[in-house]
């Protein structure tokens, strides 16, 4: 069986009081999916901490090299807007694991290209197969797994995001100096062969036991325009949508330049950075590990007030640090607050209609995204205008302050409907 109880336990996946309501077959299902986000995150990550190396091979600035991050992050978000559809019409499950397999074609395409726009090209290839991973898995769960064990069970398929954060930048670091930038991309296409084969041998399963084609069975459907307008103009889409912006520009879009800030004002290796970087991701991991125990002491505003609150003290840490060792402790903490925000961001947009669950997490996705388009262009320039600190300490400020209003309005929220409950 391809998710044997050692691999469970590696990711975090022992079954909990939550979890262990689940089948087997589902939580297998959890796993796997899991290693899919793991691939789209490092790929999309695996260019932070090679960005200045770019830079140098290309003869460009480090403006101009961001773009391998910025195009894959627009071309990331504008594709949201196809696969949400997709997904609830040709089964979420199938077009994760085409889309695994895609991905390993522009990752090889990639490791071949000779010059900083066919690079650009490959990245948005990828990205155009890699925007249905993580929204569409979210979905997933979110149609199998009931509303009181969702937020455990998003934090294990977070578990990859997180994870693929922490390797894509090692990778992206250590690979660039060890041997190169094109070996990073020809480790993410084998990486991509495996974990889709893993996933395609699953979904042969689900066709088997006839889960596969449970999206087909559901009836004739609005079309996406309808949807997306219907979950749009909700009150509480627009808020989710809006705070997912802003978090793509703070906090994704932002992190590109950690490890160049490390690498310019410490002037330790690209590898070393992308190492202390990783910590993110790894503070990521933990959180994601032991949300069983945060999600029913804090609640979502809790979790949303610690999580900001760790940012901003993490983020002032690292931008001023006297020296990289305290940049990694920093980097740690802001990882672990980062994601008890953002898991709760997930579960909120699972939730924003359930009829069209798929369109409704990819349009949370694509928020993110076009956020963080904008939020790596805004970082680089920053970077250059007033210091690389002083951009990352921005960044943790405004994820602060975005949080507490966040927090504010699921108040807000929750009062209004206990009032409609009497």
């Amino acid at each position: 069986m391809i998710a044997d109880t050692g691999a469970l336990l590696c990711f975090g996946f022992a079954p909990t009081s939550a979890m262990s309501s689940l089948s087997p077959a589902t939580r297998r299902t959890i796993l796997l999916l899991s290693f899919g986000t793991f691939s789209s995150m490092a790929v999309q990550r695996v260019c932070d901490a090679m960005l200045p190396e770019l830079a140098r091979v290309f003869s460009v600035s480090l403006a101009q090299a961001a773009q391998v991050i910025s195009v894959f992050a627009i071309v990331y978000g504008i594709v949201q807007l196809f696969y949400g559809p997709v997904g609830d019409r040709l089964g979420k499950f199938r077009i994760v694991t085409y889309a695994t397999l895609a991905c390993s074609l522009g990752s090889i395409m990639s490791a071949f290209a000779t010059s900083l726009d066919m690079l650009v090209l490959a990245r948005g290839l990828v990205a155009l197969a890699a925007a249905a991973i993580v929204p569409l898995s979210m979905a997933w769960v979110g149609d199998a797994v009931p509303y009181t064990h969702r937020q455990e069970a998003l934090a294990r398929v977070g578990l990859g995001t997180s994870l693929g954060i922490v390797a894509g930048q090692v990778a992206g670091g250590v690979l660039t100096d060890m041997f190169g930038w094109r070996w990073a991309f020809a480790l993410m296409a084998l990486i991509f062969i495996i974990v889709g084969l893993l996933l395609l041998q699953d979904w042969r399963r689900q066709q088997a036991a006839g889960l596969g084609r449970l999206a087909t069975e559901i009836g004739e459907r609005p079309g996406f325009a309808r949807q997306a307008f219907s979950i749009v103009t909700g009150q509480w889409s627009r808020v989710v949508l809006g705070v997912a912006v802003i978090e793509g520009v703070f906090g994704f879009g932002v992190l590109a330049i950690w490890a160049t800030h490390l690498h310019q004002t410490h002037g330790i290796s690209l590898g070393a950075a992308g190492f202390i970087v990783a910590l993110f991701g790894l503070g990521g991991m933990v959180y994601m590990a032991t949300a069983r125990f945060f999600i029913p002491r804090l609640g979502e505003r809790g979790l949303v007030r610690a999580g900001v609150s760790l940012v901003g003290v993490g983020c002032l840490a690292f931008a001023f640090a006297p020296n990289w060792q305290f940049s990694a402790p920093a980097s740690l903490l802001v990882g672990f607050g980062f994601f008890m925000f953002h898991n709760t961001m997930q579960l909120n947009a699972t939730q924003m209609d359930p009829n069209a669950r798929g369109t409704s997490v990819t349009l949370f996705a694509s928020s993110l995204f076009f956020g963080q388009s904008f939020g790596v262009v805004l970082a680089a320039w920053l970077s250059e205008s007033i210091g690389s600190a002083w951009a990352i300490a921005l960044g943790g400020l405004a994820l602060v302050l975005l949080g507490f209003l966040f927090a504010r309005a699921l108040l807000l929220r929750d009062a209004l409907a206990g009032s409609h409950a009497h």
